[in-house]
């Protein structure tokens, strides 16, 4: 078991003006048996009503509105959290029984989403790899963890090339990113091969072996493995999600993992600036993160929204 206290920073500076900022926040962390969140404290600019509730994927999501005229938009959560290790699957009942029951829960409404992936130009090459790899006859379990390994062995972590509106196609002829590109592809993959998979929005607590990703929102997949359950998978670290990994939100795809989105009324030019740090010992009132900053011309918040609207219409 281990305590972690996390200070998630987001701000939004804007060149002059705005008024009426609603925004929908993925802040609140998840508890379930493996993570348990013994305190959540949010500061917001002018001190907003929070209103929550549960979407479709039962996550947590905050909303509220600052009608002000405002010049920014700071956002702090501080979380203090215990996560516990998990049992690995033990991988004893026979391979083909296994796919059998992947068959058997295809049209199941609990997994049909998360079965779905979006084709790319990249997606015959990535058919080939699964062929090649022969991973029909391996199980299920073993099959994620060589998709796993195949990402992280032939895609670079390098942070800048790539951004939220980023397309798979870009990623694939890329062969960069960061998490959420590592991610995005490892998904698309583990699906094709008809295993249900879902994003995971949250944090990496380092150690050791786990070295990328810190300082920001970090993301990985849940694939589903027959006779054991949701599996956290980090290709971005080539590892299986242990009690180093604290989750915020669970969806199809990032659009229904974002941290923080939303819309407010001003034609301006905006900042974002963005901070994770992660600490094994309470902060201290002078403990300020490390910013790191993301320029965007124009309503950031409006395009976020227009962009999850395209790609629903896409999926349609």
């Amino acid at each position: 078991m281990a305590t972690f206290y996390i200070k998630h920073n987001t701000k939004y500076s804007y060149s002059d003006k705005v008024i009426d900022g609603a925004t929908f926040i993925r802040l609140h962390p998840i508890n379930d048996a493996f993570q348990k969140v013994n305190s959540h404290l949010l500061s917001i600019t002018n001190d907003p009503f929070i209103e929550t509730f549960f979407d479709f994927f039962y996550n947590r999501v905050g909303t509220f509105m600052v009608t002000e005229p405002h010049y920014e938009l700071s956002i702090t959560s501080e979380i203090e959290v215990e996560t516990r290790g998990r049992l690995f699957p033990d991988d004893s009942v026979d391979i083909e029984s296994q796919w059998e029951n992947l068959d058997s829960i295809k049209h199941n409404v609990a997994f049909i989403d998360f079965l779905r992936y979006k084709k790319f130009d990249g997606s015959p090459e990535a058919n080939e790899i699964i062929k090649a790899k022969n991973l029909k006859s391996k199980s299920p379990y073993k099959a994620v963890l060589e998709l796993c390994e195949y990402v992280y062995d032939n895609f670079k972590y390098k942070i800048g090339v790539t951004n939220i509106h980023s397309e798979l196609d870009d990623i694939w002829k890329l062969k960069a990113g960061v998490c959420q590109d590592f991610t995005n592809i490892l998904l698309q993959m583990v699906r094709m091969l008809g295993i249900p998979a879902r994003y995971i929005s949250g944090y990496i607590c380092p150690n050791d072996e786990i070295t990328r990703g810190e300082g920001a929102t970090h993301a990985w997949i849940e694939a589903y493995i027959p006779f054991y359950g949701w599996l956290g998978i980090d290709p971005t670290n080539n590892a299986i999600a242990d009690e180093n990994h604290v989750k915020l939100a669970i969806g199809r795809n990032y659009s229904d993992c974002s941290p923080v989105k939303g819309v407010f009324k001003g034609n301006v030019e905006s900042q974002m600036e963005v901070s994770v740090e992660v600490k094994t010992e309470k902060y201290q009132s002078t403990d300020t993160p490390q910013a790191t900053s993301v320029s965007e011309n124009g309503n950031s918040f409006q395009r976020n929204l227009e962009f999850r609207q395209q790609h629903q219409q896409q999926q349609q």
